[in-house]
């Protein structure tokens, strides 16, 4: 949360940052260290480790872009600040793997967290280029929240998926066309179309995401009714 402020503070004392922004930010750091101790105490892990501690410098970033955003609703941002802090955010996805793979820190509360500050980067991102380019572009960033809304209801959703290298090029891609949209460097009907094409794609992935998990719920109920024993008559007592 120091870190957090820190940006905060950075932010309002460079460019400028009005109270919806500090609101936000402030807001964002909480669900931070919600979200974060709940996962700790859950995963039983006794230090936090330093692939998460570079991914947690990343999620201070997404914070200050989270607040800069908030404020582009009721004010006027510096665009270059928030493409750049959001840039930055971006390019350091990758380097919090390494530094797990390097150190034997490679854990499942780690992989999660970096996912989420993608995820969450992303949500962001849409929200601001919904300005200009509407509504629709909120379905990116909003497709991974339906797709866990949906797992409460199917249990079979929460299933463990293969790695794929496709899915992490996929999420990569998906940073910079966003953030390359934002800076406002593409014509408004270019950024749309290249957003758009993003959208297909992540809709096809998460397509084929659900089509395995689907797959594998049939196998396994083909299988438990293939093994369970029959009951034919005179055999009930």
């Amino acid at each position: 949360m120091v870190a957090q402020f820190g940006v905060l503070g950075v932010l309002a004392g460079t460019v400028g940052l009005a109270p919806t922004g500090w609101l936000a930010g402030v807001a964002f750091s909480i669900a931070t260290w919600v979200f974060l101790t709940g996962a700790l105490h859950r995963s039983g892990a006794e230090s936090f480790g330093p692939a998460n501690a570079v991914t947690l410098a990343r999620c201070t970033l997404v914070g200050g872009v989270t607040a800069l955003v908030a404020d582009s609703f009721t004010t006027s941002v510096h665009v270059g600040a928030l493409v750049g802090v959001a840039f930055v955010a971006w390019l350091m996805d990758g380097i919090d793997g390494q530094v797990a793979r390097r150190t034997g820190t490679t854990t499942a509360l780690g992989a999660r967290f970096d996912g989420e500050v993608d995820s969450i980067l992303a949500l962001v991102l849409t929200v601001y280029l919904a300005q200009s380019l509407g509504g629709w572009v909120i379905a990116i960033g909003a497709l991974r929240y339906a797709y866990v809304v949906a797992g409460w209801a199917l249990p079979w959703l929460r299933g463990d998926l293969p790695r794929r290298q496709s899915r992490s090029a996929i999420a990569a891609a998906l940073g910079f066309v966003l953030v390359v949209a934002a800076s406002g460097l593409l014509p408004v009907a270019a950024a749309g179309v290249l957003v758009g094409l993003s959208l297909g794609v992540v809709s096809w992935s998460f397509g084929r995401d659900i089509r395995f998990l689907y797959r594998r719920r049939a196998v396994s109920i083909r299988t438990a009714s293939a093994s369970r024993p029959f009951i034919g008559v005179g055999q009930h007592s």
